[in-house]
């Protein structure tokens, strides 16, 4: 027995003693509370936080490494509920079909990785792609891409001309008939398929567009594209398989079917109503404004054939009326999820919906909150992520200056941590 107990003691003891990171920080986001602490120490060892300690605590063997951030303000790294990592937006990107190779997606997708892992988001979902996407998480997860802790859907699920079915636009020889194998379905029992399928393809949870999209070359962009027994089945099937469900929705229609259903999160919202908002908050459903998008979208617009001619219209009727439904959301306290859609505008400018958010009408603390403990409870990581907490994974951000006082400070982080190994340090 004593020869047991010595042996924990020296397990301690090396833990404590040895190769520890020390970060001394002026100022410490407490997201949990929606404070701001002064003058702590975080120590890191490994992977993990071990401890945070007041004042400015050194180092126990020379082998410790100690990081000044005394004129920094420091967080737990940022969390993406909405990403897509395979690409970004350009003019050409409705040709890209076309003329890249998996390959090539595949090398874009880790440069994108790095760079959003650069803008201080250490998680993220990515919400639909080609399956490139899964390849990606487990090469960030095992550290041969530096890149976010990605949970992806693999494949957006959609129907037969609808938001996510891979064959719009293309001329009729091109179409096919694509199935629940590609993601495109038309009964309960398609939905079935098309969720064990992404199930099988590796996917950590499941991506419907339960309405039109914006910038699927399709006429509509908000009529709902389920049956109200299709997307219950893809729910129930999801939640038989352990995950849960992303719902892109524009229309008021295709939303409430989905929350009906039980969807854990509303992607954009854009025609959402007061009908619609009671709904998610006796469900528990969170909303995702992505307000980077509709500011980017609307931005480039105005460029002659940036975007196809069809889409044009859906970008000015949906822009008309978003001001009014975000101001609407807030007034009704509908639960709300930090997520960008990054890709529709270019990656590593995720932290502009930071200072969008607060334009809106959401407090600086309140935005940062949603960007942390709020997506890792959705994450089912509340436990390990989103937090500055002893035994939470050392996922650290810092600063310039207190975004509680200047929200833009977000859109330049100068020092990331990931699982405790440094990716950036610009001191």
């Amino acid at each position: 027995m004593m020869r047991v107990f010595q042996l924990i003691i020296l397990l301690l003891t090396i833990s404590v003693t040895g190769q520890n990171t020390y970060l001394h920080c002026g100022k410490v986001i407490d997201t949990k509370n929606g404070t701001i602490l002064t003058e702590k120490t975080i120590i890191i060892s490994g992977d993990k936080i071990l401890s945070i300690e007041n004042g400015y605590v050194n180092g126990k063997t020379s082998e410790d490494k100690i990081i000044d951030l005394k004129s920094k303000t420091v967080m737990p790294g940022l969390i993406d509920m909405h990403v897509h990592l395979e690409g970004e937006t350009s003019p050409t990107r409705y040709l890209e079909t076309f003329t890249k190779n998996e390959a090539d997606v595949a090398f874009t997708s880790a440069e994108i990785a790095k760079r959003t892992l650069m803008a201080g988001f250490t998680t993220v979902r990515d919400l639909g792609g080609s399956g490139v996407n899964v390849s990606l998480r487990d090469a960030t997860a095992s550290g041969k891409v530096p890149g976010p802790r990605i949970f992806t859907a693999e494949k957006a699920i959609g129907t037969t001309g609808g938001h996510a079915d891979p064959t719009n636009g293309m001329r009729k020889d091109l179409m096919g008939n694509p199935g629940p194998t590609e993601g495109v379905i038309n009964s309960p029992e398609d939905a079935r398929k098309a969720v064990r399928q992404r199930y099988k393809n590796g996917a950590d949870l499941i991506k419907i567009t339960a309405t039109g999209g914006v910038l699927s070359v399709a006429k509509n962009g908000a009529n709902a594209q389920f049956t109200q027994e299709e997307v219950n089945e893809i729910v129930k099937t999801a939640k038989e398989y352990g995950m849960n469900v992303a719902a892109h929705a524009h229309g008021k229609e295709g939303m409430k079917r989905a929350v009906i259903a039980g969807v854990q999160t509303i992607e954009h919202g854009s025609f959402m109503d007061k009908e619609v908002a009671t709904l998610m908050k006796q469900n528990n459903c969170y909303m995702v404004p992505t307000l980077s998008a509709g500011r980017y979208v609307e931005e480039k617009a105005k460029i002659p054939n940036y975007y196809p001619a069809v889409i044009l219209p859906k970008i000015t009727s949906t822009m008309a009326v978003l001001d009014d439904t975000i101001k609407m959301v807030i007034s009704e306290g509908v639960p709300i999820a930090f997520g960008t859609d990054a890709g529709v505008f270019p990656h590593g400018e995720n932290a502009k919906e930071l200072r969008y958010m607060v334009e809106a009408g959401w407090t600086p603390i309140f935005s940062l909150q949603s960007a942390t403990i709020t997506n890792a409870k959705l994450l089912d990581m509340e436990n390990q992520l989103g937090q500055i907490k002893a035994g939470f994974i050392a996922d650290i951000i810092a600063v310039n200056e207190d975004p509680t006082k200047d929200i833009s400070t977000m859109e330049n982080v100068i020092f990331v941590m990931k699982e405790g190994k440094i990716y950036k340090s610009a001191l």
